[in-house]
């Protein structure tokens, strides 16, 4: 093999050192020192196949596809770079996703037993040629995996990006680059609006930064923070907020190499929760969905919602967050391999709520493509502010005013003044909380999402859907003894003052088994679910298909679930019972699927966070749960392209499609089905699964078509 100067290697378009030794690094947690770093030259993409299985998977190889094309002496310095070498061909199939991309190669690979300088193609075939040629390099990615318990992988897989100024430093494991704790705003003054952070410098996004101030003496206001991983760096990025990108020779170089981003809004009622959430790591979502995944913090409780009247503290401070991070996200995301025109927005709970009022926001509108609230709260009890928002003077007088009360604010000369002066936990572990989005005429001007084409809503296409038994979460567990009719009033589900609650036991039928409590218990998490979930959000799609809100409307049940091991309501009703052949519990065993009991499978985070598989469906479920997510993110359709799926080698998802026998179809007024996600997947009538049936919504006075009642 002929080799390059040596002094030339320093000049490459490619990967090289380019910090200099023990220069600062600002990052949430104040300045530090680091060694040299990596800098990101030339577009870098991690190609792996990753199973979910994690460190017990049996396919272990990982490349890094150096994008520019250099001579073979080059590609040898720019793996050296990222302290890798030449790759020595393993898994071929690897190079399979490579040509779905239209990138057939030939790529410089190690020289193996022959000599001379060697390059294969994405189809495995490799041939010898000369040291001067021109090709991108295959390097090995030998940094390990990352899990909820060693979440940086040391200074030798460090990488640095620059966007608008701003050199961001974040690592690599086995599949992505992870930059987390990224600063998106400065911190604001106490009940003021933040603004996107636009300073240039040096960051560090080595660990995350501190979740907003909740209960408990968590969190700090210094919190507005995000994180990004991605499977795809595209070297130096010129960006102009709109998705355009500039790469080096030798590679796309146009905004169709940018991948599609999902930007996650966590829940937590509005009062706890974060954006570094093991939960939602995004590595498994980067890595095999082929996306780009941003987790947020946001002003929480009190000190993110509280609304006076006084003029100016107008409450939704922690929507307004969301939507500065949004504007950061444009700015920025295009260095991160994102592109800023495919921004789908998600989240679950309080944070499908969230996404709900961003599709209603004159603020948000025009900033994302698409649109995943999961698990929204919408009907009664304590559902209805989710969905239905107080004007400033009702929240004060349900929740800013107790605050002030509690607090000795009330006849202050500046209420809002006095607040300020107060410790943030002491405000923060009041019982007292004002949690609730409001219309202030600015982030929201109606008092709901209007699904009946009256706006402002964002014509985007929509994902939505519940957990089968969402609402069990939202009751307690009955007393022995207790009626339905006493336990339902005692959980505030008598919500429709014209119909008797002892009459819904004919419409909602109590179960016959040996267990009279868990009969009644049964029931009761029925009706909740019902009120609380399935019906206005089914009468949202209803109404949104028949005005034609959004493009396409794509309604799901899980009825399959993983229960988040630190929350696990009315335990252990949310989980299978064990059997000799699977002591973690068998999910072929009927059992509640609780709120919140989708997350592991959507973010594909189960190995991440060290549990272990329940019976052979749970990782393949989780393998499809993703890549259907992954699908929507990518094309704003659930149903995976086969294409996709067998470049990237996933079999079980496959599998899933072909055993489904039929296609997620979208919601309409003519074909009202709700796809039923289990193993297989099917669809069926929104009525008829479950249990439900719309005369139960009808007795609730939730109907189908709620929102053209209240025209």
């Amino acid at each position: 093999m002929m080799g390059f100067p040596l002094a030339l290697t320093l000049t490459l378009a490619g990967v090289a050192v380019a910090h200099p030794p023990g220069r600062p690094w600002q990052g949430g947690q104040g300045w530090h020192h680091g060694p040299a770093q990596q800098s990101a030259g030339s577009g870098l993409t991690i190609v792996t196949h990753d199973d979910l299985y994690g460190n017990t998977s049996s396919r272990t190889d990982s490349i890094i596809v150096s994008g520019a094309a250099v001579s073979e002496a080059q590609a040898q310095q720019a793996c050296s770079a990222l302290g890798e070498q030449l790759w020595s061909p393993g898994d071929v199939s690897l190079l399979e996703y490579l040509a779905y991309e239209g990138q057939q190669g030939p790529y410089w690979i190690a020289e193996g037993q022959g000599r001379g300088c060697k390059v294969i193609d994405s189809t495995g075939k490799q041939s010898s040629v000369s040291w001067n040629a021109q090709y991108p390099a295959l390097c090995t990615n030998s940094a390990p995996l990352s899990n909820a318990t060693n979440n940086s992988n040391g200074t030798e897989w460090q990488t640095t990006i620059d966007s608008a100024g701003q050199e961001i430093t974040g690592f690599r494991d086995k599949h992505s680059f992870r930059f987390l704790g990224i600063k998106y705003a400065n911190q604001p003054e106490r009940f003021t609006y933040s603004t996107p952070l636009d300073a240039a410098g040096s960051y560090s996004a080595l660990d995350f930064g501190s979740q907003c101030v909740q209960a408990g003496g968590v969190g700090s206001e210094d919190c507005l923070f995000l994180n990004v991983w991605t499977p795809y760096l595209p070297g130096n990025v010129s960006s102009n907020g709109n998705g355009w990108a500039r790469g080096w020779p030798g590679e796309k170089s146009s905004s169709t190499a940018l991948k599609p981003v999902l930007f996650w809004i966590h829940g937590g009622a509005f009062t706890g929760g974060t954006g570094s959430d093991p939960t939602f790591d995004g590595g498994a979502f980067a890595s095999r969905g082929d996306i780009v995944v941003v987790t947020i913090n946001y002003r929480l409780g009190t000190l993110g919602f509280l609304a006076l009247e006084d003029g100016a503290t107008n409450g939704n401070f922690g929507l307004a967050d969301q939507i500065t991070a949004l504007e950061w996200v444009h700015s920025h995301i295009a260095a991160f391999g994102g592109d800023a025109s495919r921004i789908t927005i998600a989240g679950q709970s309080a944070g499908a709520a969230s996404v709900r009022a961003l599709l209603a926001s004159p603020k948000a509108i025009g900033k994302y493509a698409a649109a995943v609230p999961q698990s929204n709260l919408a009907g009664e009890a304590y559902a209805t502010t989710y969905g239905e928002w107080y004007n400033i003077t009702e929240e004060v007088i349900v929740a800013a005013d107790p605050v002030l009360n509690a607090t000795g604010c009330l006849n202050a000369t500046s209420q809002v003044n006095c607040l300020r002066a107060l410790d943030p936990h002491a405000i923060a572990n009041l019982t007292a909380v004002a949690r609730f989005l409001v219309v202030d005429g600015t982030y929201l001007t109606t008092s709901e999402l209007e699904v009946t084409g009256k706006g402002p809503t964002a014509n985007v296409p929509v994902m939505m859907g519940i957990m089968r038994d969402d609402g069990a979460a939202f009751i307690s567990y009955p007393m022995v003894n207790d009626t339905l009719t006493e336990f339902t009033t005692s959980q505030g589900l008598s919500v429709i003052p014209s119909v008797d609650i002892a009459s819904l036991t004919t419409i909602f039928p109590e179960p016959t088994s040996a267990n009279a409590t868990l009969n009644v218990f049964n029931t009761s998490a029925l009706i909740s679910t019902d009120a609380q979930f399935r019906c206005l959000d089914l009468a949202s799609a209803y109404s949104a298909a028949l005005h034609s809100v959004f493009p396409e409307i794509y309604f799901y049940e899980f009825n399959r679930s993983y229960q988040l091991s630190f929350y696990s309501p009315n335990a252990p009703v949310c989980v299978p019972a064990p059997s000799a052949e699977h002591p973690l519990g068998d999910p072929k065993n009927e059992y509640f699927k609780c709120h919140s009991g989708e997350l592991y499978y959507v973010f594909g985070s189960l190995a991440f966070n060290g549990l272990a598989p329940r019976d052979d469906l749970d990782i393949p479920f989780e393998q499809f749960t993703l890549d259907t997510w992954a699908s929507f993110v990518r094309t704003h359709n659930p149903n995976p392209d086969l294409a996709f799926l067998k470049a990237k080698g996933f079999t079980n998802t496959l599998n899933a499609i072909a055993a489904s026998g039929s296609q997620w179809t979208p919601y309409t007024t003519q074909n009202q089905q709700t796809r039923v996600l289990e193993w297989p997947a099917f669809e069926a009538s929104e009525w008829v699964f479950a249990g439900g049936n719309e005369a139960q919504c009808d007795a609730l006075g939730l109907p189908l078509n709620y929102y053209e009642t209240r025209q």
